[in-house]
């Protein structure tokens, strides 16, 4: 009698309610995964980008700006982006300001691979910036550490609660700028020398979780509410609603188009250094 040998699949994703979600039905061996095994590990998006242009993981979660640098080993998986359709990250200040005024003024961001800083950076090419970890950008704004933070995650919800105000929301500025693109911000690439076979099966198996959770959504969301830095459950089941959706089961051809186009600019404004060939696993 035969075995086939198991093969160990490592797989990054960040510690946040909504990758929490997707990841549900994998992490709890909720589907059938064959011959493969996953190893989850949990770390910050900003580690994911950097550990990505080393080649660390198997599968990783990461910004798409990041992508731009890892493209030679990795492909990109044609499920779990996490893309905005006229919302996105938001720059926040104690005051207001107008838009134009961004480039008078510094602003906490969470990382320089994140999307959300590409994006600013293509909507205001020169401005200061200081890198702050995301889960602190609003209490360094409050404290006026910064003159304004860019926010992505919850905070993007609840930043009003800190009597903050919104300055710009670069969703809605990407929609009107591109003519009704999404703006994605991360999705799950997958090294490339694994090979096509493995890499299909994976693929199949990511979207099978991603189908699971939204199938099974008050389970999935009881899961990932652990994972939502004692968010409000109404709260949670909000912000889980923002990032995972069709969009995140398949990108569909004008998801595709806006990650292509969010690269492009971000070389055309001289942000990335060299035109990014743009591969999504089929």
């Amino acid at each position: 009698m035969s075995t086939t040998a198991t093969q160990t699949i490592s797989l990054a994703h960040s510690p946040d309610s909504d990758d929490a979600f997707i990841f549900y039905g994998l992490a709890t061996h909720k589907i059938d995964t064959g011959d493969l095994e996953f190893k989850h590990v949990l770390q910050d998006i900003q580690t994911l980008n950097e550990e990505a242009r080393k080649g660390t993981y198997d599968v990783t979660a990461i910004s798409f700006h990041a992508y731009a640098y890892i493209a030679d080993k990795y492909a990109l998986l044609p499920h779990g982006a996490s893309i905005g359709d006229n919302y996105g990250p938001i720059v926040v200040a104690t005051e207001e300001f107008d838009p134009s005024d961004i480039s008078k003024i510094t602003i906490a961001i969470p990382g320089t691979l994140t999307s959300a800083f590409l994006a600013l950076s293509i909507h205001t090419p020169k401005f200061k910036y200081e890198v702050v970890p995301f889960d602190q950008i609003i209490e360094a704004v409050t404290e006026k550490r910064v003159d304004a933070g860019l926010l992505i995650h919850e905070g993007q919800l609840f930043y009003q609660d800190h009597g903050l105000h919104k300055v710009l929301d670069l969703g809605e500025w990407w929609h009107e700028h591109t003519g009704g693109l999404p703006l994605p911000m991360g999705g799950n690439a997958i090294r490339r020398e694994l090979g096509d076979e493995t890499i299909r099966e994976v693929s199949e198996l990511l979207r099978e979780s991603i189908r699971y959770s939204l199938d099974n959504r008050e389970d999935a969301l009881q899961y990932a509410l652990q994972f939502a830095r004692e968010m409000d459950p109404a709260l949670a089941d909000r912000f889980v609603a923002m990032w995972v959706n069709e969009l995140t089961l398949d990108y569909t051809e004008r998801g595709r188009e806006a990650v292509r186009r969010l690269l492009r600019e971000g070389h055309e404004r001289g942000i990335i250094p060299h035109p990014v060939d743009v591969q999504f696993v089929t």
